[in-house]
């Protein structure tokens, strides 16, 4: 008993060691107090824990009635010093490693949740830069858009111009369009005077000849 005492607490010891440094064999190790830790694997840790408190108890129960004995009598026996002795070395090994399986219960949840916030702060760190990722590229479209509304402007702003200037060309040219139907207008109102001055004179000239010849008629006769 005493044996599988000392080997239990020694193991108990390495795999607090192991949790205390971080090497291959800790992963390894955490993996497989995940896998003990599931179905019935917890049931059976607390009820063999379980009854090595009741044997550490009877023990200690023990080393209590050999002391009673003892202030009794005023002197102790060789057997039952050797009992007390063993019985006190037996419940301080179970002590001692129920004991170090609450540590290295604790140390393995304790290990498992730093793991967990560090996924967790990985993963909000890579949103982040995820984030400010994104929030540059918006920055650089916002920028490049900018950019493109300024050159946009300058065009409206040359082509505002030009429409301006052919505006003004327009009005100048319906000026000049309604200055010529204006004097065209007036050709028209000469023109149509001077037929009417030589029909006059034409008809003047009829009436001359026609006068003309009258007289030239009186004469003959």
């Amino acid at each position: 008993m005493i044996h599988l005492l000392f080997t239990l607490v020694f193991s108990e010891m390495a795999l607090i060691v192991i949790f205390v440094f971080k090497t291959p064999l800790r992963k390894l190790v955490i993996m497989g107090l995940d896998r003990v830790k599931r179905g019935r694997a917890p049931i059976v840790v607390k009820t063999v824990a379980g009854t090595v408190f009741v044997v550490m108890m009877s023990y200690v129960y023990s080393i209590m009635k050999i002391q009673k004995r003892w202030i009794d009598d005023g002197d102790l026996n060789p057997t039952d010093q050797i009992l007390m002795a063993r019985n006190l070395l037996e419940a301080s090994l179970m002590g001692f490693s129920l004991f170090l399986a609450l540590m290295i219960d604790r140390l393995h949840h304790y290990i498992r949740e730093l793991r967990i916030r560090r996924k967790s702060m990985e993963a909000v760190k890579k949103q982040n830069q995820n984030f400010e990722d994104g929030k540059n590229g918006g920055a650089k479209e916002i920028k490049a858009l900018e950019e493109e509304m300024t050159t946009l402007r300058a065009k409206v702003n040359q082509l505002e111009s030009e429409l301006e200037a052919m505006t003004k060309e327009a009005k100048n040219a319906e000026a000049n369009a309604l200055a010529l139907k204006k004097q065209s207008e007036g050709f028209l109102l000469e023109y149509d005077r001077l037929l009417e001055d030589n029909q006059n004179l034409r008809n003047q000239l009829q009436s001359l000849d026609r006068r003309l010849s009258r007289s030239d008629s009186k004469k003959v006769m």
